[in-house]
């Protein structure tokens, strides 16, 4: 492999499930880090501030900071400051409150739940906005909100979305995720969400440029063969397949294209990237 100067690497299913390291993950960054690796933990996730999953990170060992971290909530208040300055947005998204890491975004309920509270203004359940952003699937995706969110669309609203991850690996099996929905929401309203997370070209291009490196000079290291590794591939980037998380053999068979690399866990990339002598099961 040519010698690279940058990971990024997604977090659930990845280092972590359920928040909960996976075996050897520690260590695999510890060392990644001593070898001077510039390194990006780029996630979809929604229900936590990149603050949170900072803390969750270190307090499991991993050596990270929140500025390690770009999410894909941070990703969408850049596009819509970009493309949709002032908007008026209406959030569905289940998990913490992630308004801190929306800044900028006006927000119309700003609980980050999908309940009824306005920020600035009376609560309005049917209050137009410009802009629906659809986070992350848990217990505020329920038919009031969903229903809600549509109503919004067919009044003229646009739908940005943060993802489109159908399901993901917590310590229960799979979970369904906002992607399922999303297809619903597009297809009932004649609309098409713009995405603002990974697959985007525009997330990756974040990434790169939050580490200061070209495309050539970086791994993507993810579970989902899609979103992480086939996409960074597109974006000029080296795609590394993990065997964890939500990865399925099915899924990886079905494919629209062939990862860089696959190994059975983060554990395998240090071995992979030619440090230090551990074994690596990495298929080229």
């Amino acid at each position: 492999m040519a010698e690279k100067r940058a990971v990024l690497v997604d977090i659930d299913g990845v280092l972590t499930v359920s928040w909960k390291p996976l075996p050897g993950a520690v260590e695999a960054l510890r060392e990644i880090r001593r070898a001077g690796l510039g390194v990006a933990l780029v996630t979809n996730t929604t229900s936590r501030t990149r603050a949170s999953i900072a803390g969750v990170l270190t307090g499991a060992g991993f050596p990270v900071t929140a500025d390690d971290i770009l999410t894909a909530p941070t990703v969408t208040a850049a596009y819509l400051a970009r493309h949709c300055p002032g908007a008026r947005c209406a959030l569905l998204n289940s998990g913490d409150d992630i308004r801190e890491d929306l800044t900028g975004v006006r927000l119309t309920v700003d609980d980050g739940t999908g309940s009824d509270m306005a920020s600035g203004e009376d609560a309005d359940a049917d209050v137009d906005v410009d802009v629906v952003i659809v986070g992350g699937a848990g217990p505020g995706f329920d038919y009031v909100a969903l229903n809600r969110a549509f109503g919004q669309l067919q009044r003229g609203a646009r739908l940005v979305a943060m993802h489109r991850n159908l399901y993901w690996r917590t310590d229960e099996g799979l979970q369904l995720d906002s992607g399922a929905f999303l297809v619903g929401l597009e297809r009932a309203a004649r609309t098409e969400a713009e995405i603002t997370g990974k697959p985007s070209a525009a997330f990756f291009e974040a990434a790169l440029a939050h580490l200061g490196v070209a495309a050539g000079d970086a791994l993507m290291v993810g579970d989902d063969i899609e979103s992480d590794v086939l996409a960074a591939q597109r974006a000029g980037i080296g795609g590394v397949l993990v065997r964890t998380g939500k990865y399925l053999p099915e899924t990886h068979r079905a494919a629209s294209g062939s990862p860089d690399h696959v190994v059975d866990s983060f554990a395998d990339l240090p071995a992979l990237l030619g440090l230090g002598e551990g074994t690596s099961s990495a298929q080229q």
